[in-house]
């Protein structure tokens, strides 16, 4: 079988595969059963929150406020539940969460969808406003003493035990649920009409429309479901953390937009798998662990990053400029 080399996948997969190598020679612990259920574990919030923008930018859109949405829900969600709803199970602590999550993300439908503004635009003026809101209305301090049904989820594990070297090792079950996501979202855009939809869309709104497509009931769902999704790995994280921390999460913009350019998701819109997604999460947590194991500051962490978008991107264009030139 040939590898298609001018797919992201192909590209991301191997350059995982050389940081797994690189890694390994630098400590050959790298390779325990430790080890890898820390890289599953980092990568449970940040894979939930990639498959969120990875539809958005299907779609032909953007949104940066899933962080926002993301910490104002786990905490309003926390607040709710300890004082209103403190005998809520963990599932439904999950729904809550990811309802608040709805709620949000459907306000930037309305304004993307409903008034035709620009998605960029509008989702830096929510994640300000979210946050904003947050912070002067609702709290600043973290809430140490979660609902029961948070802190049963957050003692949830999969698989627990202990190396030979007296260290222990542990995957929570809510990486079951990023799976979940990961197979309804396929199941969406490659199963579904809508999910066609969000990729014609992508592809071009103006021929979307003349087909009959429903562009502005595509558009709102997406960003309700983005929320939802920032809404439940919000109540993931903090059932994880075991705390509702409102400064939590702020930041994690960069490193979850990169993985999922890095799968081959382009910013125009109408392209990408989420097998692609997939690996660039794998990728993105791989460099932040790759960068300590081998006694590379935690700083350099932005740089990579940042070369790996300029890669993730550049690359792509510079193969597409070179099959138009030779058809040409």
């Amino acid at each position: 079988m040939k590898l298609d080399w001018t797919r992201n996948e192909t590209l991301v997969a191997v350059v995982i595969l050389g940081f797994c190598v690189l890694a390994a020679l630098s400590d050959p612990g790298f390779l325990s059963v430790a080890t890898l259920t820390d890289l599953l574990r980092n990568g449970i919030v940040l894979g939930v929150f990639a498959v969120g923008v990875f539809v958005v930018l299907v779609s032909g859109g953007i949104d940066v406020s899933f962080t926002a949405v993301a910490a104002f829900t786990m905490y309003v969600t926390a607040m709710t539940l300890n004082a209103l709803m403190p005998w809520m199970p963990w599932w439904g602590a999950l729904a809550v969460g990811m309802a608040v999550g709805g709620l949000l993300g459907a306000i930037n439908g309305v304004l993307i969808a409903g008034f035709g503004l620009p998605t960029l635009i509008v989702t830096l003026g929510t994640l300000s406003v979210f946050r904003g809101f947050m912070l002067t209305f609702i709290g600043q301090k973290q809430i140490t003493t979660l609902p029961p049904g948070m802190r049963e989820f957050g003692r949830m594990m999969l698989l627990r035990g202990e190396n030979a070297d007296g260290s222990f090792y542990s995957l929570h079950a809510a990486f079951v649920v990023t799976v979940l996501v990961v197979v309804l979202t396929w199941f969406i855009l490659n199963r579904t009409m809508l999910g066609r939809a969000i990729y014609a869309i992508g592809g071009s709104v103006e021929s979307a429309r003349r087909i009959g497509i429903n562009v502005r009931g595509v558009q709102f769902f997406v960003y309700v479901y983005v929320g939802v999704l920032a809404g439940l790995a919000g109540t993931i994280h903090a059932s994880m953390a075991r705390v509702a921390n409102p400064f939590d999460l702020v930041g994690l913009e960069l490193s979850v937009i990169a993985a999922v350019v890095l799968g081959g998701a382009r910013l125009a819109g109408g392209y990408g798998t989420l097998t692609g997604t997939v690996l660039g999460v794998a990728l993105i947590v791989l460099v932040r662990n790759s960068l300590i194991v081998l006694g590379i500051p935690s700083t350099f962490q932005s740089i990579a990053i940042g070369c790996l978008i300029l890669i993730g991107t550049g690359l792509p264009a510079w193969q597409a400029r070179r099959a138009a030139a030779r058809a040409a």
